[in-house]
């Protein structure tokens, strides 16, 4: 028999190996179906019971597997808990009851187990088993609130009032939260126990001594009419928590009391107290509600007094955040000074003269030297602490740095404040130490000043000798207007005491001086003086030497009107030839815009003191005012185009080129001839 050759399955060949788009994975296949219920069973068919027999064998099953379950895992009480439940439906209170001590062995420290167990005896009416449950649970776990807290309810439900106080008396033993002080205070309320709430609200305030409770207890004490005993508690709270720790509720809660009752004075004493002693970062409160209760009980007196007290909090802020922010100071210690207390000014200056600045800068000391100022002035005229206002004075030259620079106005001030106190000699030696430290030109001035005004002019004449050995060169000293007001005052000195020719002398030293940067000031001061002594020539000989130094057309102009002021038979003449000499000179200098302002000085001149022919004469000179270009060369030399310009051109000058009329006469021909030449070129190409 011929066997068949066995055929070999065909394998289906995967045309696309790559993955599907839609994954399926084991838990989606699971959760599709659960939610398609596929394995869902059917219920218990319901079993109705007729007789007793078969109640005790359902029973009896029941209780079988809970025993089953229990005997599988004891610690998981919701199965004991079932298992007493299902006990108390079947009216078997004591089999309940036994299953439910049972679990206690095995977790007695279970809240949820003690209260289904005495859940169950109040349920069932069993008020001394539930109560002895109570008291063996609020023993074992006392700190577990809800056995105290359904404990008293039970007690206060049943009647047993007393009952329920011991039971919270027991509780409060424990020092319970704040909540169950006041479930008891709210307890006793409820049955009108006033001083039984008083005696819980003292223990409560010493066991939790937080600020809210001391002013819930004084609430208490004023919502029942007791105002002396609420101020009492308040008065209390202030002392038991003491300056260290104030708090600014208990002392707005304290004042909001007594304003209530109308005791505005102590509501503001205490509110000003409290402002004294707690920090003033912890003040927005107070000061807020202190404004309020000015605004609406106080005068301007008390609501200015609140308004500084809180700029004065601001201040402190300012201060603190830049301890260098000398204007905050300044504005600090005024509002301080404005308040009168002595200790606390000085305390203030203290604190603000600490602050020197960090750098040895001239500038940034400039504010901070008027703190010292300011502060000697007080104690001088404040305070009048003499021996006090020299320390600040002295303390203050010790601490600036001469080296780098010096406050003439702090010396000036310490010596006239010692020769205020009659202290001469301690001024003169002073001031003698600052020119030897530092010799300034407004410490020179000051010292002179100071002797002129005593009447000292032997030392003024050594002063002034030692000022011009100091700076004879001194640029800044010669130039500065002051300087030349001190040295009309040596002159003047020198005049009223007889000595003319040392006054002069004076002056020559001054305008010799060869490095002299503006010496027109000093040559019109000597020609001041010697005018002012009717040294009519001298004085001419004096502008006579400054122009042999300069040319300026100021100069000769204050020469022209100086001949004029002379009041002599020539005066104008003696101008009119002073006007000559300058326009020679300014013209020989090339110094156009200097001749043109003389010239029209002298025409103003001419209008009013000269004729028509000597007017005419200066007419004739005025320049002509035209317009012209010139290249405009780069920093490199290259042209970088044209600019315009205004020039003066001098009949004077004209007439001294007489070729040059001629010259413009053939440019302006040759240019008329180049036009003609054009437009017959033009005309040309039109016609072809």
């Amino acid at each position: 028999m011929e066997t068949k050759p066995q055929k070999m399955p065909k394998v289906a060949k995967v045309k696309n190996k790559a993955p599907a788009e839609i994954q399926i994975t084991a838990e989606q296949l699971l959760r599709e179906a659960k939610e398609r219920d596929l394995e869902i069973l059917p219920p218990p068919p319901k079993q109705k019971i007729s007789d007793p027999d078969e109640l005790a064998d359902y029973q009896h099953r029941k209780r079988r597997a809970f025993e089953d379950s229990l005997r599988k895992n004891r610690t998981v009480i919701s199965n004991w808990i079932k298992y007493a439940q299902w006990e108390e439906s079947q009216k078997a209170v004591p089999r309940a009851r036994s299953i439910y001590e049972r679990a206690l062995d095995v977790d007695h420290r279970n809240i949820t187990l003690w209260l289904k167990y005495t859940e169950m005896e109040m349920k069932n009416r069993q008020v001394n088993h539930a109560r002895n449950l109570w008291d063996r649970a609020v023993t074992i776990l006392p700190r577990a609130n809800q056995f105290w807290y359904k404990y008293t309810y039970m007690e206060e439900m049943v009647g047993n009032i007393a009952g329920a106080r011991q039971v919270f008396d027991r509780w409060m033993e424990w020092e319970p939260d704040e909540q169950a002080w006041l479930t008891y205070i709210k307890f006793e309320l409820r049955y009108k126990e006033i001083d039984r709430a008083r005696t819980i609200y003292e223990k409560f305030v010493y066991v939790h001594p937080e600020v809210r409770n001391w002013i819930k207890f004084a609430r208490f004490e004023e919502q029942h009419g007791f105002i002396s005993g609420a101020r009492r508690v308040y008065e209390r709270a202030v002392e038991f928590f003491g300056e260290e720790s104030m708090d600014e509720k208990l002392f707005v809660a304290f004042a909001k009391f007594e304003e209530g009752q109308r005791e505005h004075d102590r509501a503001r004493v205490i509110y000003k107290y409290a402002l004294d002693h707690i920090p003033k970062d912890r003040t927005q409160e107070l000061y807020k509600a202190y404004t309020i209760h000015e605004k609406k009980y106080g005068d301007r007196t008390g609501i200015e007094d609140v308004i500084v007290s809180k700029r004065k909090f601001q201040y402190e802020e300012e201060v603190k955040a830049n301890p260098n922010n000398y204007d905050a100071w300044f504005d600090y210690l005024r509002l301080v000074e404005s308040e009168g207390n002595l200790e606390v000014i000085r305390e203030t200056y203290e604190r603000a003269i600490a602050n020197v600045p960090p750098t040895k800068e001239k500038p940034f000391w400039r504010r901070y030297i008027y703190l010292w100022i300011n502060y000697a002035l007080f104690e001088e005229l404040e305070a009048e602490d003499v021996e006090r206002t020299r320390q600040v004075y002295r303390a203050c030259l010790e601490l600036l740095p001469h080296k780098h620079f010096t406050f003439t106005k702090i010396w000036l001030l310490y010596a006239h404040f010692e020769i205020r106190n009659k202290n001469l000699t301690l001024a003169r030696k002073t001031l003698g130490m600052a020119l030897g430290i530092c010799p300034k030109d407004k410490l020179f001035r000051g010292y002179i000043d100071l002797e002129i005004q005593l009447r000292e002019f032997d030392r003024c004449r050594i002063l002034y000798q030692k000022f011009l050995e100091f700076g004879p060169e001194n640029c800044v000293t010669w130039m500065r207007e002051e300087m030349f007001l001190l040295l009309k005052q040596f002159a003047e000195l020198e005049t009223l005491l007889g000595d003319i020719d040392r006054a002069r002398a004076i002056y020559e030293l001054a305008v010799n001086q060869p490095r002299l940067d503006m010496p027109e000031l000093l040559w019109k001061a000597y020609i001041d003086f010697e005018v002012g002594l009717n040294e009519t020539e001298k004085a001419r000989e004096l502008y006579e030497r400054l122009l042999e130094r300069t040319l300026h057309v100021k100069v000769w102009m204050s020469y022209a009107q100086f001949e004029m002021s002379a009041a002599e038979e020539e005066s104008v003449a003696l101008a009119r030839r002073v006007y000559e000499r300058a326009n020679q000179s300014l013209r020989g200098a090339n110094e156009k815009e200097e001749r043109v302002l003389l010239l029209e000085a002298w025409r103003d001149f001419e209008t009013q003191h000269g004729d028509e022919e000597s007017l005419k004469n200066v007419m004739q000179r005025m320049p002509r005012r035209v317009k012209k270009r010139q290249r405009v060369q780069a920093d490199d030399g290259s042209e970088e185009g044209w600019e315009e310009f205004f020039d003066y051109i001098f009949p004077e000058d004209e007439a001294t080129k007489p070729n040059l009329k001629l010259l413009e006469m053939a440019k302006a021909w040759k240019k008329q001839q180049q036009t003609e030449e054009e437009s017959d070129a033009d005309r040309n190409t039109s016609e072809s």
